[in-house]
């Protein structure tokens, strides 16, 4: 048995997520949703598409303002202090961030340098998407045939990624990007070649998690049958699994794809 795992580097991005820390308090970064909003000309930090580093700057810039000491920051303080100031990540900029040290660490410069970014036409919309290329970086370019191809289960590898696209409703509606969803692996299992347990990592709110619970959450998917699709595999996350899993719930009901960057 043998197990793969993202770069170092990766894997770092993926902690400064989950163990934010600032002074005295460490917290999960909240999950952001900017469909809310739509807005995509604000400061990436206030519109989800936050590196760790851009939402320390900025958690430390309102420090400064409010006269608030880091060190008397709390775990719960820190969390309340970045709700309150509808700091978070959303799920691709998430997986942005995670892939970007991967390409680099891989020796394939930043992630902007290869992405076809699908949504920016004529010249002003390449030249916007050029210079924010995170902010204009969703579920559905990351799934695009132009920046990535399908993966059978047999040949998953880490840094493949999990995209789940909503498919139209029954009365023929486009749902559109809504409720699109992506999921990084950042290790895997394996017993004689063959992949027996995927570990992922995604930026998620789900209904229970209230104010204070959302962020980047983990979870794992058993390998019962590598000729079935992903979606009829053994899910687990937070102790749930199945038809008790949301997130189960979401891939059964979506265009769930395992897909991996055409440059790498």
């Amino acid at each position: 048995m043998n197990t793969k795992i993202l770069s170092e580097h990766a894997i770092s991005v993926i902690d400064q997520y989950i163990h934010f820390n600032i002074g005295g308090g460490t917290c999960s970064i909240p999950y952001f949703n900017n469909k809310t909003t739509r807005n995509r000309v604000a400061l990436r930090t206030f519109i989800g598409k936050g590196s760790p580093k851009d939402i320390h700057d900025e958690i430390g810039a309102i420090l400064i303002k409010t006269h608030i000491l880091q060190q008397s920051l709390t775990d719960e303080t820190l969390k309340k202090l970045l709700i309150e100031n509808n700091i978070g990540i959303d799920c691709s900029a998430f997986a942005y961030y995670v892939l970007n040290a991967e390409n680099k660490e891989r020796g394939k410069q930043t992630l902007d340098k290869h992405l076809s970014l699908i949504h920016c036409h004529g010249i002003i919309g390449k030249i916007r998407c050029a210079l924010r290329p995170t902010e204009n970086t969703d579920v559905q370019t990351f799934a695009d045939p132009k920046n990535s191809k399908i993966i059978q289960i047999e040949h998953i590898e880490v840094g493949d990624i999990i995209t789940m696209i909503d498919l139209p409703t029954q009365l023929g509606d486009d749902v559109g990007s809504e409720h699109d969803h992506i999921l990084v692996i950042h290790q895997i299992k394996y017993q004689n070649f063959i992949p027996i347990t995927i570990h992922y990592s995604h930026a998620v709110a789900y209904p229970e998690d209230g104010i204070y619970g959302t962020g980047v959450k983990q979870g794992t998917i058993e390998i019962t049958d590598t000729h079935k699709p992903i979606t009829e595999q053994r899910w687990i996350e937070n102790g749930k699994v199945q038809e008790q899993n949301r997130l189960f719930i979401r891939a059964q009901k979506s265009k769930t794809e395992i897909r991996r960057l055409k440059w790498w």
